[in-house]
Parts: C-alpha cells; structure tokens; sequence
C-alpha cells in the first residue's frame, strides 16, 4: 500500500470510536472444507460485485451464485428479520451492532476465512464488532455531492446549495439511503451527522420538507448510480458517491465530486453472513474467495470504490490509487464524519422523521 493511502486510511479511520486496531490472532490453516452447496445466495446492493467475479467463484468451485438485490439497507435489515435466508450480506458498519443485539448474525468461523489476514489492520478490531466476530471489512468511501459544473450558477461546495432555488426541480437524492440524507440534512444546518436530539432532528425535517420541490428521487431513472441524470441535465446536483462521478465523467468531465465545506459523510461495508443462512459453509468458502487479493482488487478496478483488503492494493488499478474522488485528500476530510450506530429510541426517531418527510405534501 503506498504511503498515501496509508496516510489516508488512517486518517479516515480517526474519525471512527474504536476499539482499538490490534493485528490479526494468527489462524491456524483450515480442516478440508466439506462438499459445497450447490448454491450460494448473495444478497447485496445492484451492480455491487461485478458479473466476471461470480462467474469465476462458480467455475471453480461448481456453486452458483443467487445473487439478490436490495434497494436499501433497511429493506434488507426488514427482510432478514422476516426469515428470509441468505448466505452472505452486504452490511453497512453502523447496522451491525444492531443485527448481532437481534441475533441475526452468526459468528465467522475464522479458521474457514484465513484470507482475513489481507485486511488492513487500520480496518479490523473496530468499535462496531470488537474483534470481527461478526463482519469482516470490505468497502469504504465518502458521500458527497455530484455536480454538473457547466450547468451550475456558481461553484458548489456546501450541503446547503442543494436548497439553492436556482436548482429546483433538479436536485437528485436516493430514496432508499434515509439515514444519510438526514445526515447531510443535520450537517447543512451545523448539526453532527449522528444527532439524535429532538429538536435537531424536528429542524432537520421541516429543512426537508422545504428542499421537496426540488426533487427527483434518482432511483425512479436508475438503481445503479446517478451517472444517467447528470449526464441528461435532468439533475444539476445530487447527494452521490465516487462511482456516480467515475461513470458519468467518463462521457462528461463537467460531472464533479464536491466534499462539502460543513463535511462529509463516510461510509464503510462488511460482510456479513446471517445467523440462518442455509449453507454455512459454503458460505464462509464463498467470503474466503471475495477476500482473494487479485479478486478484491477486480470488484474495485470495477466499481471503484476503496476496499479494506490491503493485499489487494498491489492489483489496483494505478490511476484508480491516484484519483482524488476515490482516495481523497486528507484536507477535503476535515470535517467529515462517519455515520454510527443509532440508539434504540435514536432509530424510531430517524424513522419517524423519514415517514413524515415522504408523506409531507410539498410547500
């Protein structure tokens, strides 16, 4: 890993609580697996882990990939709870707190998963999972703003100019990520990302309530990224990630990525497996493949965004370590903020909040 992405990750990680980045506990090499599953069911964002991997999972191993999307984390969250039964997950850092408190998750059988050790040590022993009982790192990257510069008045560099009225009917969100959009919400108002104060949260409804007519909700033109949007002038600046700006400045290089002046959001994903997954070890043998190092670095070469898998960094593209959108500098994390756990009554209060600000008639 070069000395900049070192420099980096342990910045980002400071903004984290945490338990302390302790190495690895050695792992002694794994028993012989038993037969495979003849299935393995993947449940995951669209797009997330490209097609050639899965592929490559399959022919090696004879297992098909099922792989089942999700909308959002809570839509998954609300399916895990209702039964339904996979055998590896994608799962945002702040959710898995709450999915071990429920019982949802089983605990990884390191033994099945010694390519645990091509995780960076800045990522593992981390607040939200205490030793990687439960998760194991896998993606992590910021939330900003994606801009069309030509098309913008003036330069952007705030939350607050998604509430510019000069934009107004042209401003993107994702309806299916509430968390953060209170977040940045919280943020554009001077408020911590994470508040769970009554009256900020009240505050940050009606702020809500105010930006509505602005609106379109991306995921009605594309479930993937926001690229498409941009790119038709149909939205001028939307909440995005490095993925939303790497394929839409392909065809475009007036697409952006702003950090905003009051800070942006930072994101980490895990895997996770849950506790009634239906094929265990087939499970743990599919998360060992993923942590490959040449495989974590195709998923990232495709997608683009930053993985927690060290070893994986000699396969990465160069200009991908280079670029700035997915590896940013240190100073445009300044006041940035990583999204955690909420408290019981914090997430009925986020919840309630989002209800009322989809079912709120616009002003």
């Amino acid at each position: 890993m070069s000395g900049q992405i070192s420099t980096l990750i342990t910045s980002v990680l400071a903004l984290l609580v945490s338990a302390g980045c302790n190495a690895a506990t050695p792992v002694s090499p794994a028993n012989t697996p038993p037969t495979p599953a003849n299935e393995v069911i993947f449940y995951n964002w669209e797009g997330d882990v490209p097609q050639p991997v899965l592929a490559a999972f399959t022919r090696e191993y004879g297992v098909n990939v099922t792989y089942v999307i999700y909308e959002s984390q809570e839509e998954a969250i609300e399916n895990m709870r209702a039964g339904q039964t996979y055998d590896l997950v994608i799962m945002e850092s702040r959710f898995v707190p709450l999915l071990i408190q429920e019982g949802l998750l089983a605990r990884i059988n390191r033994r099945n998963i010694p390519n645990f050790k091509n995780i960076s040590a800045n990522f593992r022993d981390l607040s939200y999972d205490p030793g990687n009982q439960y998760s194991v790192p896998y993606s992590w990257g910021t939330t900003g703003l994606v801009v069309r510069s030509d098309l913008a008045a003036q330069p952007v560099t705030s939350w607050a100019d998604l509430w510019d009225p000069r934009y107004a009917g042209k401003v993107g969100l994702w309806r299916g990520q509430p968390r953060e959009t209170i977040a940045l919400t919280l943020k554009s108002l001077g408020y911590s990302a994470n508040s769970e104060t009554p009256a900020e949260l009240e505050t940050a409804l009606q702020r809500l309530i105010q930006l509505k007519p602005n609106l379109i909700f991306l995921e009605e033109f594309d479930l993937e990224t926001s690229a498409g949007v941009m790119l038709s002038g149909q939205a001028v600046i939307s909440m995005g990630y490095a993925n939303d700006v790497l394929q839409g400045r392909a065809e475009n290089p007036a697409i952006t990525y702003v950090l905003p002046a009051e800070g942006a959001l930072v994101w980490g994903d895990n895997f996770v497996i849950p506790a009634n997954r239906p094929h265990p070890d087939t499970a743990e043998l599919f998360l060992n493949f993923l942590l490959r190092p040449e495989i974590s670095a195709q998923i990232v070469n495709q997608t683009h965004y930053a993985s927690a898998n060290q070893a994986a960094q000699q396969f990465v593209e160069t200009e991908i370590q280079a670029d700035p959108v997915i590896f940013p500098p240190d100073r445009d994390l300044k006041n940035a903020e990583i999204i955690l756990p909420l408290s019981a009554e914090g997430q009925e209060l986020y919840n309630n909040i989002w209800a009322r600000f989809l079912a709120a008639p616009s002003p």
